[in-house]
Order: C-alpha cells, then sequence, then structure tokens
C-alpha cells in the first residue's frame, strides 16, 4: 500500500472549478493556472475535482480521466488529489473508481446514486461502497446529502456502511441540518478509528466547523481558500475573535455564491474569477447557462466588500 493509499482526508480541502472554451471544450491552459493557483495558498491539505465543482455531471469518462491526468501532472506531486465518482451504476463507479486510482488519485468523493430519490435501503449503500472498495483501497469519502431529497444517509445506514467498508473513512456533510451535523460529528468523529466529517455546508461554514468537523470540502474553495485556511486554523486554535473576522469577510461571497438558484453557485464562483483576474471567461456547459450582468455586479460588489478586489 501506498502512501498516497494511507492519505486520511482531513483539514481544508478547495474543490477547483473547470474552465472551458467558447466551444464547451475543456480550456486546459487555464485549468493549469487555476490549479496551481489554489494549490499554492498556504494551509491546505488537498485539492478536489470531478466534482460538482468541475460540472462533472457534463463531462465523458475520457473528459474526468484527462482532467485527473491534468491535476496530477500539475500538483500531484505537492498535495493529495480527491477524485470525485460521479455515478448512477455501481458498475461505472467501478470503472471511475478503478481509473482514478491508476490515474495517482489519492482519496475517492463517492456522491450518492441518483435513483435514492425513490428511496433506498441501507443494504444498497453497502453494496455500491463495498463494489468500490473491490477495485481499488483508496481512501472512501461519502457525500452526504441532505436527508429530504432521498440521497442523504440516515445516521444508523452511515454507521453500517463504515463497519462494512474499513476504507470508508470520512464524509463530506452537506446534510443542511445544524443539529444533525452536530450529531454526525459526534458518531463519527470518536469512533475508533475516527471517520473525519468535512463540512461542505459553505453558506454557513463558520457555524458549522464551531461543532468541531476535522475539516472541510468546498467548492467556494476555488476562490476563497486563503480566507477558508485562515478560518479553520483559527476555529481549531479556538480564537473565535478572529474566526468571527474572517467569518464578516467570507460572508459577502457566501451571500452571493450561494443565492437562489442554488444550482448557479459554480457557475457565480467562474464569474467572480474572471472580476479577479485569475481566469479569462466564464463559460459553463448546458443545461447551465451564463448568468446575467446585474448578479455580476453583486459579485464585484461582494468581492469588494470582502477585501478581495478593490475596483
Amino acid at each position: 500500500m501506498t502512501a498516497r493509499h494511507q492519505f486520511k482526508p482531513h483539514g481544508v480541502i478547495p474543490a477547483v472549478l473547470l474552465p472551458f472554451n467558447d466551444d464547451l471544450s475543456i480550456d486546459e491552459a487555464s485549468y493549469r493556472a487555476h490549479l496551481r493557483d489554489v494549490a499554492s495558498v498556504s494551509g491546505i491539505s488537498a485539492i478536489t475535482t470531478n466534482a460538482h465543482s468541475t460540472e462533472v455531471a457534463s463531462c465523458t469518462f475520457d473528459e474526468q480521466k484527462r482532467v485527473l491526468a491534468i491535476t496530477q501532472d500539475e500538483i500531484g506531486a505537492r498535495l493529495p488529489i480527491v477524485n470525485g465518482i460521479y455515478a448512477d451504476g455501481s458498475m461505472e463507479a467501478q470503472r471511475l473508481a478503478k481509473m482514478a486510482d491508476d490515474g495517482g488519485a489519492s482519496a475517492l468523493l463517492v456522491f450518492p446514486p441518483a435513483i435514492y430519490t425513490f428511496g433506498q435501503r441501507p443494504e444498497m449503500a453497502i453494496e455500491h461502497f463495498k463494489r468500490i472498495a473491490d477495485v481499488t483501497d483508496l481512501p472512501l469519502i461519502a457525500f452526504q446529502y441532505a436527508p429530504g431529497g432521498g440521497q442523504g444517509y440516515p445516521l444508523p445506514t452511515l454507521i453500517k456502511m463504515i463497519e462494512a467498508v474499513p476504507t470508508l473513512v470520512a464524509i463530506k456533510d452537506w446534510c443542511g441540518s445544524a443539529q444533525l451535523a452536530d450529531r454526525q460529528i459526534r458518531a463519527l468523529q470518536t469512533r475508533t478509528p475516527p471517520v473525519n466529517v468535512l463540512s461542505t455546508h459553505s453558506a454557513w461554514l463558520f457555524s458549522s466547523l464551531v461543532l468541531g468537523c476535522n475539516g472541510l470540502l468546498s467548492g467556494s474553495g476555488s476562490v476563497i481558500a486563503d480566507l477558508q485556511a485562515q478560518l479553520f486554523q483559527a476555529v481549531q486554535a479556538k480564537d473565535l475573535a478572529l474566526a468571527q473576522q474572517i467569518h464578516d469577510r467570507i460572508y459577502h461571497t457566501a451571500e452571493v455564491f450561494y443565492a437562489e438558484p442554488f444550482v448557479d453557485m459554480h457557475n457565480r464562483m467562474k464569474e467572480a474569477l474572471v472580476l479577479l483576474g485569475k481566469l479569462p471567461r466564464a463559460v459553463v456547459r448546458p443545461p447551465l447557462v451564463k448568468i446575467q450582468a446585474p448578479e455580476i455586479e453583486r459579485i464585484r460588489q461582494a468581492l469588494m466588500a470582502a477585501g478581495l478586489l478593490t475596483t
């Protein structure tokens, strides 16, 4: 087992964006520059790709393989890479997992299959994760959705999954409830060995971290990884006064990134990087469409309020 197979997801893990050209092909040069920019931030522990933030639903298997290869080429020697496993079927999830292991990933972020919106049984989740674990011993992160949509795992199911699949070592928590988030942290991080809870409650990140998460995994880290790292470090040091000051800056970006409709969150982050001079264009793939000028102006004002942009 190599060192990357022993990586324990923790700390600040930004999920990067995927730039596109006007013809909707992947803009590899801009993606490389974006990777270098995010990876240069002090205090981050890994990078996530092939996930929601990279519009993975619109990417083919070969494109995902290429995205991982570029990521490995640019930053693989410096940082662990978390690769998303976005698939509705367990056999395709296996194929993606094997590709990611072969491509140098250090952990896999496993999305819940869409069929769970019709209902789920614990056996289904266990089978899905077991099949992935059959083809790789990379550490697995379960993406925990809100329970109301059907794709979230009830806590008893999560416990059964962890007991059945020892390589399931963390969750990316998007449960949407402070009470449930607290309950999961207490149940999972006190296990032996602990299962880390990585908050992705980026709209209320300060509050979620104070509950005691062992890390965060967030798409807004594509824009504010430095502020997220500073916030996490302040909370870990129990310096809540400093954490509050950092939160006051993050608040402005969260208000525009995570506005309704929520589906445009990464669309807005691309526009933010254009405004910051870090991307040449904010092209998204259909069915996403470019946001309009008034909303882009609100993003510009938020970046100014956060101290990230002067004009």
